[in-house]
């Protein structure tokens, strides 16, 4: 396999960044923009799957728990904001008008305990979580099965806390964003431009972990995890750091995803929307840089186009599209490169191997 050239990728990074924070607010309308906003959400949490799947081995079936702690620990705060100081939330007041406020609900008041929370808390669940089962060495179907059944169990447990999260119906009717009214349509651009921008950030942190001593050590376990093993390096603690990133990046689009979308509820963190996330994965190429995020991109779009005019098919599109991936393409789209390369290449070999077979010949017949 030919090894690209170190830059290549940023240069790709880099084109991909204009695409998405230049060209894309100056020819798009503010419906598509908000769309791609959502998409690009999709994408950071593929991103993250990318690196714990695609070079850790990592089948992360339940990124909907960490998606979900971003989501609501944003939902918390705007919503609070929206009340205003001392207010109770609408949904509260519905269901208890004299109640006080919950008291894990009042820190969310302030913006720095936010910003902080959306990073501290998904590292400290996957932190707790992936030591328990790595050092156990769970992995495989058991690990898959297990990350989906909490992320299954954390929907479950908002749906059932109606008056402390709103329940089925979530949380909505956002107005402010750290102060920026959501309503107009320059706050809304600089919303996307964000969220645009940490899918960069992410891109660039994947590039440097997958060049970087850890990037080495990470393919080598989810390859040969008892050779790294009898090196003297711990294997957990390997997957560990990388499930971990992936569960921060997650929650920053958790918390992006909210503002972008106005709304969320328990079935954006459930196990349908854990395999959805998985299946742009799958799509876009799990190893590869771009894959996750183009394929989780493709997927957002399929969702909101064909699922919308066609929601009763478009389960179906998305089911066939993953079985044809999973057996005629099981590293995604973009093998389809290197596979146009290596044919690129037999061609070539074939065409010259009869030239070089005849050339003793003419040198015969010419003495």
């Amino acid at each position: 396999m030919t090894k690209l050239k170190p830059w290549l990728p940023l240069i790709g990074i880099g084109v991909f960044a204009v695409l998405l924070l230049v060209v894309a607010p100056a020819v798009l309308s503010m419906h598509w923009i908000n769309n791609l906003g959502k998409y690009c959400c999709w994408a950071i949490v593929a991103v993250g799957i990318g690196l714990a799947w695609g070079r850790g081995g990592m089948l992360v079936l339940g990124q909907g728990v960490f998606f979900g702690l971003g989501a609501y620990t944003m939902a918390m705060h705007l919503t609070l904001e929206t009340a205003g100081p001392g207010s109770l939330p609408v949904f509260m007041i519905l269901y208890d008008p004299s109640a006080p406020l919950p008291a894990f609900w009042e820190p969310f008041r302030s913006d720095a305990f936010t910003l902080v929370a959306i990073v501290l808390l998904p590292v400290i669940v996957a932190s707790i979580l992936g030591y328990a089962l790595f050092k156990r060495r769970v992995k495989g179907a058991y690990f898959a099965i297990l990350t989906q059944a909490l992320a299954v169990a954390l929907a479950v447990l908002i749906s059932s806390t109606i008056r402390e999260t709103g329940g089925d119906t979530g949380l909505s009717d956002f107005k402010y964003f750290f102060g920026f009214v959501l309503d107009d349509d320059a706050n809304k651009i600089m919303v996307f431009m964000i969220a645009a921008a940490l899918l960069i950030v992410c891109l660039l942190v994947v590039w440097q972990l997958g060049r970087s001593r850890f990037g080495e050590l990470l393919i080598a376990t989810r390859d040969a995890e008892e050779r790294v093993r009898f090196l003297g390096y711990d294997p957990a603690n390997i997957k560990l750091v990388a499930f971990v990133v992936a569960a921060v990046m997650a929650s920053i689009a958790g918390a992006m995803f909210v503002p972008i979308v106005g709304i969320i509820t328990p079935a954006e963190i459930g196990a349908s929307a854990s395999i959805l996330m998985i299946a742009g994965v799958a799509l876009g190429g799990r190893a590869s840089l771009f894959g996750p995020a183009l394929g989780a991109m493709a997927i957002g779009w399929g969702q909101s186009s064909l699922g919308s005019s066609w929601p009763s098919g478009w389960i179906y599109i998305l089911g066939l599209v993953f079985i044809l991936v999973t057996l005629f393409l099981p590293m995604g789209l973009s093998s389809l490169s290197g596979r146009a390369k290596s044919l690129v290449w037999r061609s070539r070999t074939a065409a010259t191997a009869p030239a070089a077979a005849s050339a003793p010949v003419l040198e015969e017949v010419k003495k």
